[in-house]
């Protein structure tokens, strides 16, 4: 198994009967999911950053929550829009977007 240089995880509200609903699901937590396989795919990344959905982590009034890890960082109030930023700034460019840090 390849270990990732960074792991993403989308908070799309899924449920274990595989249901999404819920605040990140309604607040664009799949579209913020599909932007970030576009833009991991653009770049060709794949093979060091891995994204996962997630359900709910419990501060929904922060979401949608991206979370990367190893570097234990977590985004609140992400938007599709945000992902470039993300991508650019932190996975390639090492520093945390701190506008959206919570």
């Amino acid at each position: 198994m390849q270990k990732p240089k960074h792991h993403i995880f989308v908070c799309t509200s899924s449920r274990a009967n595989g249901q999404q609903k819920g605040f990140c699901h309604s607040k664009e937590g799949v579209a913020i999911m599909s932007r970030f396989m576009e833009e991991i795919e653009e770049r060709d990344c794949g093979g060091e950053v891995f994204l996962s959905n997630t359900g709910c982590f419990g501060i929904c009034d922060k979401g949608p929550v991206v979370v990367v890890y190893p570097d234990n960082v977590w985004y609140g109030a992400v938007t599709p829009d945000d992902v470039t930023e993300i991508m650019d700034t932190h996975i390639e460019g090492g520093n945390a977007v701190e506008r959206l840090v919570i």
